[in-house]
């Protein structure tokens, strides 16, 4: 038996091409490896190796419980990667010749260099991104031009109503931080598992959004109705917030979960002054734990402090430099589609690199700028509702001493207003087409799942397991219907 280990062990070693992974020990201790060579090699695209080593590993039999959990994670990431990879170069180009008939190589390659159109090797193969020509568009202005000229100029219909509607916020507010324009509505949210992602007669477990209370911009949250009926509601303490429901999968059939209910949110806007602001308690409770670090995704990497400097200067004051860090992650940084978030190790840094991410990711890059500069910041996030622009959106709360808590949305930006409020109404305010389910990011969900989540820090579709494993997002679909009341 020792030398079969050995044997294997000694193949595990050669598919590292050198790298360093095993130390000599005995070989039914978990001393004698670690996981970051499984991790680098998944990192750097090398996905068959990975698993490989791991199938190698797990045939010695000397990883615990604990040890295959973690060495499972990696691997997943993995498969992950590959499916947010689905596009090889065949397909991106098929894709790009309605607007490029004759496309120039130079030109593509140059894409590919700056990333602009995302590809990673992965197992020696070019892969893309499944939103990279959608994206392509989003970030080239050159690009861009040549898809209007064959689809012609797109306007933005949540832009324009995002205009008008804060107008009516700013001109119904009476003081600064009222909640104003409630919106009533009856949400249908559904879960779809695909048939056979488990065997018949085994339970799925499910955890769906369900909207936070105690905040002025939601009120008079009410379950309707819940399929299946036993549904168990976290309690208000859980910062991300779910609802919990178990069915039992039959053959050829897709398991659905639903619930119905009713909810009331409203807009609100803050009409902050920079000499009114108050000096920052810093031994306070809220100052301490929204000011700090939080691994993986919030870190003060040096990266982080330089850039933060570099915006700021020598502004001191909170709303300044709040205002500073929005107005500059705002010029410099594209909305644009994001890989899932279990597979960006270091978000901040992914979008400082790229210069591009979605509502989360900017968010991530905006509190971590943040705090990294004494300002307390908090994750907040769940659904927008606006009318025919039902989505997951992501934003944040920011603190100031003597005011509190105040919405701040970094990825809808500036608006296209000569008036200063409406224009910069989202550093300090929110629309009434809110849906709070998250007060954090990244907390346990109610009960506790087993396995690792398909999203670890939203939650906004919900997740899915059942006794062999988690459930991946393209093992089940999600649906949103929403009747304004």
């Amino acid at each position: 038996m020792k030398n079969r280990i050995s044997q294997l062990v000694r193949t595990a070693q050669l598919l590292l091409l050198g790298g360093v992974f095993f130390v000599a020990c005995s070989p039914v201790s978990n001393k004698w490896f670690d996981f970051s060579g499984i991790r680098k090699l998944v990192q750097s695209g090398e996905f068959k190796k990975a698993e490989l080593m791991a199938d190698s590993l797990k045939t010695t039999g000397a990883l615990d419980e604990a040890d295959l959990y973690k060495m499972d994670s990696i691997i997943d990431i993995g498969r992950r990667l590959r499916l947010d990879f689905g596009l090889n170069e065949k397909a991106v180009k098929e894709q790009l010749s309605k607007y490029f008939p004759v496309l120039d190589t130079a030109l593509f390659r140059n894409w590919e260099t700056t990333q602009k159109l995302e590809m990673r090797k992965i197992d020696g193969e070019k892969r893309y991104f499944i939103n990279a020509v959608a994206n392509l568009f989003r970030l080239d202005d050159e690009a861009r031009k040549y898809k209007v000229k064959v689809d012609g100029l797109q306007v933005d219909s949540l832009d324009l109503f995002c205009l008008q509607h804060t107008e009516k916020v700013i001109q119904e507010i009476k003081t600064s931080g009222e909640t104003v324009l409630p919106v009533r509505m009856k949400l249908t949210y559904s879960v779809k598992a695909n048939p056979n992602v488990v065997p018949e007669g085994k339970i799925i477990r499910c955890w769906m959004p369900f909207p936070r209370e105690g905040n002025a911009r939601q009120k008079n949250v009410r379950l309707i109705s819940s399929e299946p009926e036993d549904a168990e509601i976290a309690t208000n303490s859980n910062l991300q917030r779910s609802i919990y429901m178990e069915k039992m999968a039959v053959k050829d059939r897709p398991t659905i979960f639903r619930i119905e209910f009713e909810v009331e949110t409203l807009a609100q806007y803050f009409d902050l002054k920079p000499e009114e602001i108050k000096p920052y308690n810093t031994e306070s409770a809220v100052y301490k734990e929204f000011t700090a670090q939080r691994a993986p995704q919030i870190v003060f990497t040096p990266k982080i402090e330089q850039l933060a400097k570099r915006i700021l200067g020598s502004e001191t004051n909170p709303i300044l430099k709040v205002q500073k860090i929005y107005n500059w992650i705002n010029d410099s940084v594209r909305w644009a589609s994001a890989l899932e978030y279990s597979t960006i190790p270091d978000i901040p840094g992914y979008v400082m690199k790229m210069h591009h991410g979605d509502c989360g990711m900017q968010t991530l890059l905006f509190m971590t700028l943040a705090r990294s500069q004494g300002i307390p910041v908090k994750w907040q996030s769940g659904w927008m509702l606006h009318p025919h622009q039902v989505n997951l959106h992501d934003w944040c709360e920011v603190y100031y001493e003597g005011i509190g808590w105040v919405p701040l949305d970094q990825s809808f930006g500036l608006q296209a207003s000569q008036d200063e409020k409406i224009k910069n109404f989202y550093r300090s305010g929110i629309d009434s087409y809110r849906l709070i389910v998250n007060d954090d990011y990244g907390r346990k969900l109610v009960p506790v799942k087993k396995f690792p989540r398909s999203e670890p820090y939203d939650f906004q579709r919900g997740e899915l397991e059942w006794e062999g494993g988690n459930l991946y997002f393209n093992q089940w679909s999600w649906d949103m219907e929403v009747k304004y009341l």
